[in-house]
Protein backbone atom coordinates (compact mmCIF):
# COMPACT_ATOMS: atom_id res chain seq x y z
CA UNK A 1 0.00 0.00 0.00
CA UNK A 2 0.90 3.50 -0.92
CA UNK A 3 1.18 6.85 1.26
CA UNK A 4 -0.66 9.24 -0.89
CA UNK A 5 0.16 13.28 -0.45
CA UNK A 6 -3.08 14.85 0.09
CA UNK A 7 -2.07 16.94 -3.19
CA UNK A 8 -2.22 13.38 -5.25
CA UNK A 9 -5.64 12.80 -3.60
CA UNK A 10 -6.92 15.83 -4.46
CA UNK A 11 -5.92 15.89 -8.37
CA UNK A 12 -6.50 12.67 -8.45
CA UNK A 13 -10.15 12.54 -7.21
CA UNK A 14 -10.87 16.21 -8.81
CA UNK A 15 -8.70 15.95 -12.09
CA UNK A 16 -8.65 19.73 -13.66
CA UNK A 17 -8.69 20.10 -17.42
CA UNK A 18 -10.03 17.28 -18.25
CA UNK A 19 -10.81 17.05 -22.20
CA UNK A 20 -9.13 17.89 -25.48
CA UNK A 21 -8.40 21.54 -26.45
CA UNK A 22 -10.19 22.71 -29.63
CA UNK A 23 -8.08 23.66 -32.42
CA UNK A 24 -4.73 22.45 -30.35
CA UNK A 25 -1.92 24.49 -31.73
CA UNK A 26 0.32 21.58 -29.92
CA UNK A 27 -0.94 17.81 -29.55
CA UNK A 28 1.36 15.08 -27.28
CA UNK A 29 0.52 11.09 -27.14
CA UNK A 30 2.62 8.86 -25.07
CA UNK A 31 2.06 5.70 -23.49
CA UNK A 32 0.00 2.56 -24.83
CA UNK A 33 -3.55 1.39 -23.80
CA UNK A 34 -2.47 -1.88 -24.85
CA UNK A 35 0.77 -2.28 -22.66
CA UNK A 36 -0.58 0.54 -19.65
CA UNK A 37 -0.89 3.92 -18.77
CA UNK A 38 -1.41 6.34 -22.09
CA UNK A 39 -1.17 9.87 -22.02
CA UNK A 40 -2.90 12.72 -24.37
CA UNK A 41 -1.96 16.35 -24.10
CA UNK A 42 -2.76 19.10 -26.09
CA UNK A 43 -2.72 22.83 -25.64
CA UNK A 44 -3.24 26.48 -27.32
CA UNK A 45 -0.98 29.38 -26.93
CA UNK A 46 -2.72 33.12 -26.71
CA UNK A 47 -1.46 36.22 -28.35
CA UNK A 48 1.41 37.08 -26.26
CA UNK A 49 3.06 33.40 -27.14
CA UNK A 50 1.38 31.82 -24.04
CA UNK A 51 -0.09 28.30 -22.85
CA UNK A 52 -3.90 30.09 -22.70
CA UNK A 53 -5.30 26.56 -22.33
CA UNK A 54 -4.04 22.69 -21.58
CA UNK A 55 -5.89 19.76 -21.40
CA UNK A 56 -5.51 16.27 -20.85
CA UNK A 57 -7.00 12.41 -21.20
CA UNK A 58 -5.12 9.95 -19.19
CA UNK A 59 -5.72 6.39 -19.41
CA UNK A 60 -4.13 5.11 -16.18
CA UNK A 61 -3.91 4.95 -12.05
CA UNK A 62 -4.22 7.96 -9.75
CA UNK A 63 -0.75 8.63 -9.85
CA UNK A 64 -0.77 8.80 -13.45
CA UNK A 65 -3.87 11.49 -13.66
CA UNK A 66 -3.13 13.44 -10.71
CA UNK A 67 0.44 13.82 -12.49
CA UNK A 68 -1.40 15.16 -15.92
CA UNK A 69 -3.91 17.28 -13.91
CA UNK A 70 -1.05 19.09 -11.76
CA UNK A 71 1.23 19.57 -15.08
CA UNK A 72 -1.58 21.25 -17.21
CA UNK A 73 -2.11 23.56 -14.18
CA UNK A 74 1.77 24.30 -13.84
CA UNK A 75 2.13 24.89 -17.72
CA UNK A 76 -0.88 27.34 -18.27
CA UNK A 77 0.68 31.20 -18.93
CA UNK A 78 3.79 30.09 -19.21
CA UNK A 79 6.20 30.16 -22.99
CA UNK A 80 7.22 27.28 -24.07
CA UNK A 81 10.71 27.98 -23.10
CA UNK A 82 9.48 28.02 -19.60
CA UNK A 83 7.19 25.14 -20.06
CA UNK A 84 10.23 22.73 -21.37
CA UNK A 85 11.88 23.49 -18.39
CA UNK A 86 9.50 21.64 -16.20
CA UNK A 87 11.16 18.39 -15.45
CA UNK A 88 9.01 15.37 -13.91
CA UNK A 89 10.94 15.95 -10.62
CA UNK A 90 9.00 19.15 -10.84
CA UNK A 91 5.57 17.34 -11.41
CA UNK A 92 6.46 15.42 -8.65
CA UNK A 93 7.16 17.71 -6.02
CA UNK A 94 4.18 19.76 -6.92
CA UNK A 95 2.38 17.21 -5.77
CA UNK A 96 4.34 17.04 -2.50
CA UNK A 97 6.06 13.73 -3.63
CA UNK A 98 5.12 10.50 -5.37
CA UNK A 99 5.84 6.99 -4.15
CA UNK A 100 9.18 5.25 -5.58
CA UNK A 101 7.41 3.23 -7.88
CA UNK A 102 5.02 5.93 -9.54
CA UNK A 103 7.72 8.16 -10.61
CA UNK A 104 7.45 6.90 -13.87
CA UNK A 105 3.69 8.77 -13.89
CA UNK A 106 5.63 12.36 -13.86
CA UNK A 107 7.80 11.26 -16.30
CA UNK A 108 4.82 10.66 -18.49
CA UNK A 109 3.54 14.16 -18.27
CA UNK A 110 7.02 15.50 -18.86
CA UNK A 111 7.00 13.39 -21.83
CA UNK A 112 3.80 14.51 -23.33
CA UNK A 113 4.46 17.89 -22.83
CA UNK A 114 7.54 17.19 -25.21
CA UNK A 115 5.65 15.52 -27.63
CA UNK A 116 3.05 18.13 -27.67
CA UNK A 117 5.35 20.91 -28.41
CA UNK A 118 7.57 18.87 -30.99
CA UNK A 119 4.38 18.70 -32.66
CA UNK A 120 3.75 22.29 -32.29
CA UNK A 121 6.85 23.19 -33.77
CA UNK A 122 6.84 20.96 -36.70
CA UNK A 123 2.93 22.44 -37.55
CA UNK A 124 4.92 25.94 -37.19
CA UNK A 125 7.50 24.64 -39.61
CA UNK A 126 9.60 26.20 -37.44
CA UNK A 127 13.26 25.15 -35.85
CA UNK A 128 12.73 22.61 -33.11
CA UNK A 129 15.15 23.87 -29.66
CA UNK A 130 18.14 21.92 -29.77
CA UNK A 131 17.40 20.79 -25.70
CA UNK A 132 14.47 19.28 -27.06
CA UNK A 133 15.74 17.09 -30.03
CA UNK A 134 18.11 15.33 -27.44
CA UNK A 135 15.44 13.30 -26.22
CA UNK A 136 13.93 12.05 -29.00
CA UNK A 137 15.52 8.52 -29.72
CA UNK A 138 12.79 6.26 -28.01
CA UNK A 139 14.26 3.54 -25.85
CA UNK A 140 10.95 2.12 -24.51
CA UNK A 141 8.07 1.50 -28.07
CA UNK A 142 5.56 0.46 -25.49
CA UNK A 143 5.42 3.39 -23.13
CA UNK A 144 7.25 5.94 -25.52
CA UNK A 145 10.01 6.83 -23.38
CA UNK A 146 13.38 7.94 -25.03
CA UNK A 147 16.69 6.84 -24.15
CA UNK A 148 17.86 10.56 -22.77
CA UNK A 149 14.94 10.15 -20.17
CA UNK A 150 16.09 6.92 -18.94
CA UNK A 151 20.08 7.36 -18.87
CA UNK A 152 18.75 11.09 -16.89
CA UNK A 153 16.90 9.18 -14.42
CA UNK A 154 19.74 6.56 -14.02
CA UNK A 155 22.33 9.38 -13.23
CA UNK A 156 20.08 12.24 -11.38
CA UNK A 157 18.95 9.18 -9.00
CA UNK A 158 21.73 7.01 -8.85
CA UNK A 159 19.73 3.78 -10.50
CA UNK A 160 21.23 0.37 -10.69
CA UNK A 161 18.85 -1.99 -11.75
CA UNK A 162 15.99 -2.67 -14.46
CA UNK A 163 13.52 -2.93 -11.82
CA UNK A 164 14.48 0.83 -10.63
CA UNK A 165 14.50 2.23 -14.01
CA UNK A 166 10.83 0.76 -14.91
CA UNK A 167 9.41 2.22 -11.61
CA UNK A 168 11.22 5.99 -12.15
CA UNK A 169 10.28 5.84 -15.85
CA UNK A 170 7.90 3.38 -17.16
CA UNK A 171 10.39 1.72 -19.73
CA UNK A 172 10.62 -1.59 -19.29
CA UNK A 173 7.77 -2.50 -18.29
CA UNK A 174 5.70 -3.77 -21.47
CA UNK A 175 7.77 -6.16 -23.45
CA UNK A 176 10.57 -6.26 -22.40
CA UNK A 177 12.62 -5.75 -25.12
CA UNK A 178 14.32 -2.25 -24.21
CA UNK A 179 15.82 -4.53 -21.05
CA UNK A 180 19.34 -4.83 -22.69
CA UNK A 181 19.66 -1.24 -23.76
CA UNK A 182 18.26 -0.40 -19.80
CA UNK A 183 21.34 -2.55 -18.95
CA UNK A 184 23.82 -0.73 -21.53
CA UNK A 185 22.76 2.35 -19.99
CA UNK A 186 23.01 1.17 -16.45
CA UNK A 187 26.42 -0.04 -17.27
CA UNK A 188 27.83 3.10 -18.98
CA UNK A 189 26.76 5.32 -15.85
CA UNK A 190 28.74 2.44 -13.53
CA UNK A 191 31.33 3.18 -15.77
CA UNK A 192 31.29 6.80 -15.69
CA UNK A 193 30.74 6.89 -11.98
CA UNK A 194 33.50 4.65 -11.32
CA UNK A 195 35.87 6.97 -13.59
CA UNK A 196 34.92 10.09 -11.62
CA UNK A 197 32.94 11.41 -14.53
CA UNK A 198 29.84 11.68 -13.18
CA UNK A 199 28.57 15.25 -12.04
CA UNK A 200 27.96 15.77 -8.25
CA UNK A 201 23.48 15.65 -7.84
CA UNK A 202 22.90 19.99 -7.03
CA UNK A 203 19.95 22.25 -6.96
CA UNK A 204 17.87 19.78 -5.29
CA UNK A 205 17.49 17.35 -8.13
CA UNK A 206 16.91 14.21 -5.73
CA UNK A 207 13.42 14.99 -4.40
CA UNK A 208 12.41 13.33 -1.37
CA UNK A 209 9.62 10.36 -2.09
CA UNK A 210 6.49 9.50 -0.50
CA UNK A 211 7.57 6.79 1.88
CA UNK A 212 6.49 3.05 1.29
CA UNK A 213 4.37 0.85 3.73
CA UNK A 214 6.92 -1.13 5.77
CA UNK A 215 6.21 -4.74 4.35
CA UNK A 216 5.30 -7.83 6.32
CA UNK A 217 7.98 -9.93 7.32
CA UNK A 218 5.20 -13.14 7.41
CA UNK A 219 6.06 -16.51 5.90
CA UNK A 220 4.52 -18.71 3.35
CA UNK A 221 1.67 -20.14 4.84
CA UNK A 222 0.40 -23.92 4.22
CA UNK A 223 -0.61 -26.88 6.51
CA UNK A 224 1.88 -29.10 7.62
CA UNK A 225 -0.40 -31.84 5.58
CA UNK A 226 0.65 -30.37 2.60
CA UNK A 227 4.46 -29.83 2.45
CA UNK A 228 5.24 -32.09 0.06
CA UNK A 229 2.87 -30.45 -2.71
CA UNK A 230 4.24 -27.33 -1.48
CA UNK A 231 7.86 -28.34 -2.27
CA UNK A 232 6.52 -28.94 -5.39
CA UNK A 233 5.13 -25.97 -5.98
CA UNK A 234 7.76 -23.57 -4.65
CA UNK A 235 10.22 -25.86 -6.78
CA UNK A 236 8.48 -25.43 -10.24
CA UNK A 237 8.22 -21.44 -9.48
CA UNK A 238 11.80 -21.03 -9.07
CA UNK A 239 12.91 -23.04 -11.61
CA UNK A 240 10.62 -22.83 -14.24
CA UNK A 241 8.25 -20.21 -14.06
CA UNK A 242 10.22 -17.40 -12.24
CA UNK A 243 13.09 -17.35 -14.62
CA UNK A 244 10.89 -16.18 -17.51
CA UNK A 245 9.52 -13.77 -15.75
CA UNK A 246 12.79 -12.37 -14.30
CA UNK A 247 13.81 -12.23 -18.41
CA UNK A 248 11.07 -9.12 -18.38
CA UNK A 249 12.07 -7.29 -15.15
CA UNK A 250 9.50 -9.47 -12.77
CA UNK A 251 9.22 -11.64 -10.76
CA UNK A 252 6.82 -14.44 -8.64
CA UNK A 253 6.95 -15.46 -4.87
CA UNK A 254 5.12 -17.77 -2.93
CA UNK A 255 2.53 -16.87 -0.18
CA UNK A 256 0.38 -19.59 0.75
CA UNK A 257 -1.42 -22.79 -0.39
CA UNK A 258 -4.84 -24.14 0.86
CA UNK A 259 -7.77 -26.49 -0.56
CA UNK A 260 -5.92 -26.65 -3.89
CA UNK A 261 -5.77 -22.93 -4.06
CA UNK A 262 -1.87 -21.52 -4.86
CA UNK A 263 -1.57 -18.06 -3.63
CA UNK A 264 0.90 -16.03 -5.12
CA UNK A 265 2.53 -12.44 -5.84
CA UNK A 266 4.51 -11.16 -8.74
CA UNK A 267 6.71 -8.79 -8.21
CA UNK A 268 9.17 -6.63 -9.99
CA UNK A 269 8.16 -5.49 -13.91
CA UNK A 270 5.00 -7.99 -13.43
CA UNK A 271 3.53 -5.74 -9.90
CA UNK A 272 2.70 -2.91 -12.46
CA UNK A 273 1.43 -4.82 -15.73
CA UNK A 274 -2.13 -4.37 -16.82
CA UNK A 275 -1.40 -7.89 -18.13
CA UNK A 276 -0.47 -9.58 -14.59
CA UNK A 277 -3.91 -11.53 -14.91
CA UNK A 278 -2.98 -13.23 -18.69
CA UNK A 279 0.43 -14.58 -16.99
CA UNK A 280 -1.07 -15.76 -14.24
CA UNK A 281 -4.02 -17.60 -16.24
CA UNK A 282 -1.44 -17.92 -19.66
CA UNK A 283 1.36 -19.42 -17.91
CA UNK A 284 1.71 -19.63 -13.75
CA UNK A 285 -1.67 -22.00 -13.58
CA UNK A 286 -1.20 -24.07 -16.98
CA UNK A 287 2.61 -25.35 -15.84
CA UNK A 288 1.36 -26.21 -12.18
CA UNK A 289 -1.66 -27.82 -13.56
CA UNK A 290 0.38 -29.77 -16.24
CA UNK A 291 3.23 -30.73 -13.74
CA UNK A 292 1.81 -31.09 -10.25
CA UNK A 293 -2.40 -31.17 -10.58
CA UNK A 294 -4.56 -30.40 -12.72
CA UNK A 295 -6.80 -28.87 -10.13
CA UNK A 296 -5.02 -26.43 -9.44
CA UNK A 297 -6.08 -22.88 -8.96
CA UNK A 298 -4.01 -20.07 -9.17
CA UNK A 299 -4.48 -16.72 -7.09
CA UNK A 300 -2.64 -13.34 -7.66
CA UNK A 301 -2.52 -11.51 -4.25
CA UNK A 302 -1.46 -8.30 -4.00
CA UNK A 303 2.06 -6.29 -2.82
CA UNK A 304 2.60 -5.86 0.91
Amino acid sequence: MWNYSDKVMDHFLNPRNVGEVDNADGVGEVGSMACGDALRLTFRLGEDGCIAEAKFKTFGCGSAIASSSILTEMIRGKTLEEASRVTNEDIASELDGLPREKMHCSVMGREALEAAMLDYYKRQGKEVPCHMLAGTSLLCHCFQVTKETVREAIERHRLDSVEEVTHFTKAGGGCGDCHHEITDLLREFQDRLAAGAVPPVTGGALIELAPLAAPSAASPEYAPADAAIVARITELLGTEIAPALRADGGDIEFVRYADLRVHVRLTGSCAACRSSSVTISGLVEPRLREFIDPRLVVVEVGRR
